[in-house]
């Protein structure tokens, strides 16, 4: 087992790979498995065929990851349609009228006509997930949740009066869910707010809720920020300007951005601003089936050692793999391994820092 696997397992702290490379969350979804949950939705086929299908796909994705060299590795969300209906349809209190779909990547109309039910009355099941995907590898495991502001965008609000609180809402059945994580195992964990950058202005009450989800938590967070993914297009553009000063309040480990399809101009506002926690370096463009060559990762990476000292940071593609054919993906990331290979060497082959601990407390 290596150091990195053995950190995590056990959750203790201790050396770690110089420069782990992970995945943001979702994996390649292979076009027979898209088929196949189109058929679901027109009852062509069961539940339980579907889960047995899923199960198969996790395992595929997997194999893919450890054979590309990932470090930290996930089950690539194959089980979820999108970023939004796979805990939508399991929060009690959200009423959907129609759960069938044109297509599974589409979204369910939610709404709610009363508040949520009491955190932790109801289960969300992603425990379950988590204990299926790490008994099959010694790898650790990072699981992700959408942040409750991104599912709160997803909800028309007929039950409170302020929409604020249906964000702080969300994000009470969240912490739940996380307490239930931690308890599974789960070490290392990950908020995703795809909506944020379309709305900015909202960034204190996504803060505000952030920590709520990870209050009293002993695992590993880490806070990822794109400008959308949907269907391999980003939704909004700009610059990470509009996260500081206040996602330093952020009671979190780790931020995961984007800068591969970006461009690192937005790297100077960490040292800017002194984010001296870890940073998930986005080095994969998820939005172009062009493959990065290892060099390209390498350059990328070494321009972001001007800001972020080497034992800080975490190597990521940009977004999720979701929208790209699985071999784009491997090719993805078996160049990036490579790329962050080429640095570590450079840099030597470990450090002491402990990088899935909890570094933000070495920041403090």
């Amino acid at each position: 087992m290596s150091r990195v696997a053995q950190s995590a397992k056990d959750g203790r702290p201790g050396p770690a790979a110089l420069l782990p490379t992970t995945v943001i969350g979702s994996y390649a979804v292979p076009e027979w498995l898209g088929q196949l949950r189109n058929d679901y939705y027109h009852h062509r086929i069961s539940q339980v065929y579907l889960d047995e299908i899923h199960e198969m796909a996790i395992k595929s994705a997997l194999v893919d990851q450890e054979r590309a060299g990932i470090d930290i590795v996930s089950d690539g969300e194959l089980r979820r349609d999108n970023d939004i209906d796979y805990l939508l349809a399991r929060i009690g209190g959200i009423e959907i009228e129609r759960r069938d779909k044109v297509d599974y990547f589409d979204y369910y109309d939610a709404h709610i006509s009363r508040p949520l039910a009491e955190p932790g009355e109801r289960s969300l099941g992603l425990a379950a997930d988590f204990r299926f995907i790490s008994q099959l590898t010694e790898r650790p495991v990072k699981l992700s949740l959408t942040g409750p502001f991104s599912l709160s965008r997803r909800i028309r609000n007929y039950a409170y009066a302020d929409q604020a609180d249906l964000v702080r809402a969300l994000a009470r059945t969240l912490r739940a869910e996380a307490s239930e994580l931690e308890q599974a195992g789960a070490r290392v964990l990950q908020i995703d707010e795809p909506f944020l950058a379309g709305y900015p202005e909202q960034i204190e009450l996504a803060v505000e809720a952030v920590n709520i989800v990870v209050s009293g938590a002993a695992a590993s967070w880490t806070l990822h920020v794109c400008y959308g993914n949907r269907y391999a297009r980003p939704l909004w553009a700009g610059h990470y300007d509009f996260l500081f000063p206040a996602v330093r309040e952020a009671n979190i480990d780790q931020l995961a951005l984007e800068f591969a399809r970006t461009g690192d101009d937005d790297l100077g506002l960490l040292e800017q601003h002194g984010w001296t926690r870890r940073l998930g370096l986005g080095v994969i463009d998820v939005k172009t089936e062009q493959v990065e060559s290892p060099d390209l990762v390498a350059a990328r990476i070494r321009r972001a050692l001007r800001f972020v000292a080497a034992d800080q940071l975490v190597i990521n593609p940009d977004c999720g793999l979701r929208h790209l054919p699985p071999s784009v993906a491997r090719a993805k990331l078996a160049a990036m391994v490579a790329g962050a290979a080429q640095v570590r060497a450079e840099l030597g082959s470990a450090c002491p820092a402990d990088t899935l601990g909890r570094a933000g407390e070495a920041a403090t």
